[in-house]
């Protein structure tokens, strides 16, 4: 199976304008991404797809850029764009704020796409400040390792234990925080994106429910890892100290 890495990039954000750019440790953010990227061993090639110059201009002097509308209403629309001019069997959708991804989560989601059309990743919620946070997605899977359902609040609802404190309750149940990494087969991307908003995804602003609306199963691979983002100017210096102790 022919896999692609697509990573998409967009230029203007509202917490973060012109992020992809930014210097981290002496390189723009997206090209530490691309390098995490190049380290998975189940992607045939990695691609930046964009719609601003800016970004393109950039990413080119290390990697392939793929230039796309700029009406996009999600990234999955634009890597989808991508896709379909692109010959390959199957795409992970990277998302270009995470310049530490871990290349084996990126292989363990490819993977699951051999026996599923749509896969992405989850790892253990230990932290009690993510418990109620509604940017931190949680995800419910079945015994076969299928998603059965994603939510901004915190699922499934511990009867028994609702009343004890949020410790306690992370510490009865395994609760499934949903990491932001996507696999498709390439003609399964190309038909979600066909699908119109469906009503839970338009509840809950989460794009992966309109495939569970329309019948197609999701793999969840189980990771011990954890995420970390650029979301805002303040996130560079975390990710510079981590970058630091990483090579020391």
């Amino acid at each position: 199976m022919k896999t692609l890495g697509l990573i998409p990039a967009r230029f203007a954000s509202t917490r973060f304008p012109g992020k992809p750019l930014h210097p981290i440790a002496g390189k723009p953010l997206i090209q530490h991404v691309v390098e995490r990227c190049r380290q998975a061993r189940s992607l045939a090639e990695v691609i930046v797809a964009t719609d601003d110059e800016r970004i393109a201009s950039a990413a080119r002097a290390f990697c392939r850029v793929e230039m796309t509308r700029s009406d996009h209403p999600s990234g999955t629309d634009r890597i989808a764009e991508v896709a379909a001019r692109c010959a390959c069997d199957a795409v992970v959708n990277i998302q270009g704020d995470e310049p530490l991804i871990d290349p084996a989560v990126i292989d363990a989601v490819a993977g699951a796409l051999t026996d599923c059309e749509m896969a992405t990743a989850s790892a253990p919620l230990r932290d009690p400040a993510d418990y109620d946070n509604p940017n931190v997605v949680k995800v419910v899977v079945s015994a076969s390792g299928r998603a059965l359902y994603f939510s901004r609040r915190t699922i499934p609802y511990l009867r028994e234990a609702a009343s004890r404190s949020v410790s306690e309750q992370l510490a009865a149940f395994p609760f499934g925080k949903h990491l932001g990494i996507y696999g498709y087969r390439r003609t399964t991307l190309l038909r979600l994106v066909q699908f119109p908003v469906s009503p839970l995804e338009a509840a809950e602003k989460l794009e992966q429910l309109r495939a569970l609306e329309n019948d197609i199963a999701i793999a969840v691979v189980r990771v011990d890892y954890e995420s970390v983002g650029v979301d805002v100017p303040a996130d560079v210096a975390r990710v510079e100290a981590r970058l630091r102790a990483s090579m020391s």
